[in-house]
Parts: structure tokens; sequence; C-alpha cells
């Protein structure tokens, strides 16, 4: 994980985020200006940011927005101050609603990205510069310490290939916090066909099974969905998940609800987003439980061996599908 560091400083007026990467300068200034590869990081797990405009020239702007599980979008832009290509640029940055307009009530804070060579690689170092002592406090108040230590976190997987960052390393669940763990699992296969298995019944009853042994007796797809599985032949084993669509962006962004059939209680958003490098498909899914306990609960069931088994199926039915 690349964040080494982030502090506030009420006395000056700043925030500081330190970033630390095995990777070279320019690679990582790279990350940093390329549209494509700043969005796969620059939100955090569940607000995945989409660039709309990127002149990053002094005097040019950068548009973006940030989407969360349930559709909400919140705008920022950068007005680009300086530039000193591959070492640093400036930015003064603004909260933006749906017309581009800066909000009322929000701060605008001027940003500096320095870009500098270590002994291990590369260093980021981010300076956020406040107007006010309000200012600072309403940001941080707003999530901006946590939010950007989640975000950068993300960045590994952006500084080298995806093959090299995930291929054999099988399906990995990370805890986010008390309510949130990720997935992720490289798959063998475009990103159009990976979609495409997790929507048509007929790919779906061949890889969406769980342990060796059970069959997927029931699946209903669309806005509202019913999967129910049993063991064998043995109808008492039978048990599903049901749920709706909350959000859907073909071939690259799903959330949805997901609940046990016959089951009380709340049940979990999961957000399933696909990226395609090089003919392959990183799919991550971030899991939102009720509560720290009901997190704990399913994912001592195995939960993680579950999905590998599921997800291995999955890459070979997308091999046999090209």
């Amino acid at each position: 994980m690349p964040v080494t560091d982030i502090t506030t400083d009420p006395e000056n007026l700043t925030m500081t985020l330190v970033a630390d990467a095995a990777a070279s300068v320019d690679r990582l200034w790279n990350a940093f200006t390329d549209p494509r590869q700043l969005e796969r990081f620059w939100g955090p797990p569940g607000w995945p940011a989409t660039f709309t405009t990127f002149d990053l020239r002094p005097g040019g702007r950068v548009d973006y927005h940030m989407t969360s599980p349930q559709g909400e979008r919140s705008g920022g832009s950068w007005e680009v101050l300086n530039v000193d290509e591959g070492r640093s640029f400036e930015v003064l940055d603004a909260f933006v609603g749906e017309d581009g307009e800066k909000l009322d009530g929000f701060p605008s804070m001027r940003m500096t990205f320095t870009f500098e060579q270590t002994d291990a690689g590369s260093r980021l170092t981010n300076v956020t510069y406040f107007p006010s002592h309000e200012a600072l406090e309403q940001v941080v108040a707003m999530g901006a310490v946590e939010g950007s230590r989640m975000a950068m976190d993300q960045l590994d997987a952006v500084l080298v290939s995806l093959r090299e960052y995930a291929q054999g390393k099988g399906t990995r669940t990370e805890i986010l916090d008390d309510q949130h763990v990720r997935i992720t699992r490289l798959i063998d296969g475009p990103q159009e066909l990976v979609w495409r298995a997790h929507h048509e019944p007929a790919l779906m009853e061949k890889w969406m099974l769980g342990p060796d042994g059970w069959q997927m007796v029931e699946c209903t797809v669309g806005d509202t969905y019913r999967y129910v599985w049993q063991q064998g032949d043995d109808e008492s084993t039978r048990f599903g998940f049901e749920g709706e669509t909350v959000l859907s962006e073909p071939q690259w962004r799903e959330v949805t609800t997901e609940k046990m059939i016959g089951m009380d209680g709340p049940g979990t958003l999961n957000d399933m987003q696909l990226y395609e490098e090089d003919g392959a498909t990183l799919l991550t899914l971030v899991i939102e439980y009720p509560d720290k306990e009901t997190r704990d609960m399913i994912l001592a069931t195995g939960m993680t061996d579950g999905m590998e088994a599921s997800y291995a199926r999955l890459e070979e039915t997308v091999l046999a599908a090209r």
C-alpha cells in the first residue's frame, strides 16, 4: 500500500499526503496525468472517478465526478495553475455541481503534486492549502483523510500490468473497514465476455456454482434477480439469493443488493467493477455489510474459497466462449 503519511496542519492550513511507490518517477507521473489511469484510483472504493475534461496545461481545466453505489454524484474541477513536466503540477481544486459551476458553501483549495525519485522507487507529495480553519475542518469532516488513503491504496494495481499484479494469485479478500470488503480476481479473458457471463443465464449456470457438487437450479436475471442452488439431487439442500439492480453501467460497473431468500434483516450491497488490459479483466467486488458482526460471520463461512472455485470456472467459461 503506497500511502506512508497523511497529516493535517491547522496552523499552516494544510493537509499533506505522502505516497511511496516501487516504480519510476515517470511511471508515477503518467498514472496521475493520464485520465484513464487516474480514474482507476482517484476515487475511493465505491466512489470511482470519471474524468470528462482533461487539459493539464497552465490555464487548462480538468473536470471529474465520483459516483456512489446508489448513483449519487460528487463533482470536482481543477483550474490548472502550473505544470513542470515530469516533476510537479499545481491546481485550484473546487467542488462543482452538475452544471460545472462551483458549489456555494464549499471551499476552493490550492493543491500541489510533486514527484521525486527515491532509493526504492518514487514518491508523491500532495499538499492541499485551505483558505481557512473552517474550510480545513469541513473537508476533514467529510472524510478527506480516510478517503484519500483508501483511494491511493489502489495505486499499486495501476503502476504494474494487470497480469503482473494479479495473475496466478487467485481470489483475494481485503477488509477495508468494519462494513466493507474488497474481492479481486483476474480473469484471463476480455471484459465484454466477463460481463456477459454475469448476465446470461446459459453462461452463469456453467460457473456460478461454488464448491464442487452444487448446481444452479434457478437463474432469473434483470432489474431484479433470483439464484437458487442445490447439492446434487437433494432438494432439501436448496438455498438462494435475490436482490435488485441499483446501478448499471454496462460492461464496467454494476451495483446490486443481495439477500438470502427467506432470511429477515438487511442484506449486502455488492459493487462490481471490471477493467480490461492486454486481454485480461480485473474483477473487483466491493461488498458492503450492515455491520462488522455480519461481515465476520460471512467471511468465516469460507466465502473466499467458494468464490475462487466459481471464478476459476468463470475463467474457463470465458476462455471457452472466445
